[in-house]
């Protein structure tokens, strides 16, 4: 298990690999579909995107990963900006798979249905952008020890190919 703080830095990206347990501590945003459309107005650069949708609570109820996936179509354009981080659910596009290589990021796993778990790790939440959208406005979340797990590193390492692979080895 590596403890990895928020926001990343270029020497944590390169240390990173495809299939590490990482627990991340620091700040995060949150968006998802509605805000990604709307676009996110905030500066990114260095940071992790976290899609997902929370509950009220305090300072936040749960909130799991959503489908990533979804997030393909405005990913590129925010890696370009600087981002350096996603945490989601599920494999991502061949595109953004390239596109995470090339521009030194990192895409983040966290566990789907374990929403109540990882709420519990959000120290402060506060919304910073769309606060109509209601679970889909951007937040601006401190963690401590969230865990997740390396999906794709920036040397191409996959980590859903890779367990795959080993499923059907054993």
């Amino acid at each position: 298990m590596k403890n990895v703080a928020v926001p990343l830095d270029d020497r944590t990206i390169n240390d990173l690999k495809a299939g590490d347990e990482v627990l991340l501590s620091g700040t995060l945003y949150v968006a998802r579909d509605a805000a990604h459309k709307r676009g996110i107005p905030v500066d990114l650069k260095n940071q992790v995107l976290f899609y997902a949708g929370p509950t009220p609570g305090k300072p936040i109820g749960s909130i799991g990963p959503t489908t990533a996936s979804r997030m393909d179509p405005f990913t590129i354009p925010l890696l370009q900006k600087g981002l350096k981080g996603m945490i989601g659910k599920g494999a991502r596009s061949a595109e953004v798979k390239e596109a995470i290589k090339k521009f030194k990021a990192v895409y983040f796993a966290a566990t789907g249905g374990a929403a109540a778990l990882l709420g519990k790790t959000v120290r402060s939440a506060e919304v910073v952008a769309y606060p109509e959208l209601g679970p889909e406005a951007v937040l601006k979340i401190i963690v401590v020890n969230f865990p997740a797990i390396v999906a794709y590193d920036i040397y191409g390492g996959d980590a859903f190919a890779e367990g795959v692979k080993k499923y059907r080895e054993a």
